[in-house]
C-alpha cells in the first residue's frame, strides 16, 4: 500500500497494490501491519456499506460529535464518486479548509478521513457503492454535519441539484458551526 499525504494534515489517499491478470484482479483492501508501518495505529470497530441508484447522490458533509468521532477509511467498490473532506479541527492551520479526490472502482483509491472532518461525495455513475471503515460505533444523537453547498466553503460539487436526504437539506451552515474539534 502506499500512503499519501493529502494536503490536510492526518488525512491520507491511499492506493493497495492491485494485482491484475486475465482473470481479474486481487488486493488488500486494508492491512493492519501496512498501516501500523505508516504509523497509523487505529483500531477500525464498524464497516458500512452504502449503495446510491442514481446519479447525483449526495451523502453529507457528516461527521460525529465528540466522544464518538470517527475516523473513517472509505473506498469505493462500483461506480465512482466525487468526495470532499473539509477539516474542522480548530487548532489546525488547514482549519475550513476542504479538499475533493476522484474515488473510483477502477482507480482503486481509499481515502484515509481523520476525527475532526466532515466528509461527503456525491455519486458520478448509477448503482455506486460506497464502503468505509470507522473506528467508532454510530452514535445518532451525536451525527452531525455541514450543508452541502455553504457558501463559505464554496464546495464545486459536479452537480447543481443533487438528490438529498432530508437530514441533509437541513444541516447547517460551516458559519453556525461551533466545531468541537
Amino acid at each position: 500500500m502506499k500512503f499519501i499525504e493529502t494536503e490536510l494534515s492526518g488525512a491520507f489517499l491511499i492506493e493497495p497494490r492491485v494485482y491484475a491478470d486475465n482473470r481479474g484482479f486481487f488486493l488488500e483492501s486494508y492491512s493492519d501491519r501496512a498501516f501500523q508501518k505508516a504509523g497509523l495505529c487505529i483500531r477500525f470497530v464498524q464497516d458500512n456499506h452504502s449503495m446510491s441508484s442514481g446519479t447525483g447522490v449526495m451523502r453529507g458533509l457528516h461527521f460525529q460529535l465528540p466522544p464518538s468521532a470517527q475516523t473513517k477509511l472509505v473506498r469505493v467498490t462500483r461506480g465512482t464518486v466525487y468526495d470532499v473532506i473539509v477539516d474542522l479541527r480548530k487548532a489546525s492551520p488547514t482549519y475550513g479548509q476542504w479538499r475533493s479526490f476522484e474515488l473510483s472502482a477502477s482507480n482503486f483509491r481509499q481515502l484515509l478521513v481523520p476525527k475532526g472532518f466532515a466528509h461527503g461525495f456525491c455519486t458520478l455513475e448509477p448503482g455506486t457503492e460506497v464502503q468505509y471503515k470507522v473506528d467508532c460505533l454510530y452514535a445518532a444523537e451525536l451525527d452531525s454535519g455541514l450543508r452541502w453547498n455553504d457558501p463559505t466553503l464554496a464546495i464545486p460539487w459536479p452537480v447543481a441539484d443533487p438528490v438529498l436526504s432530508e437530514k441533509d437539506e437541513r444541516l447547517p451552515f460551516f458559519q453556525d458551526l461551533h466545531s468541537p474539534f
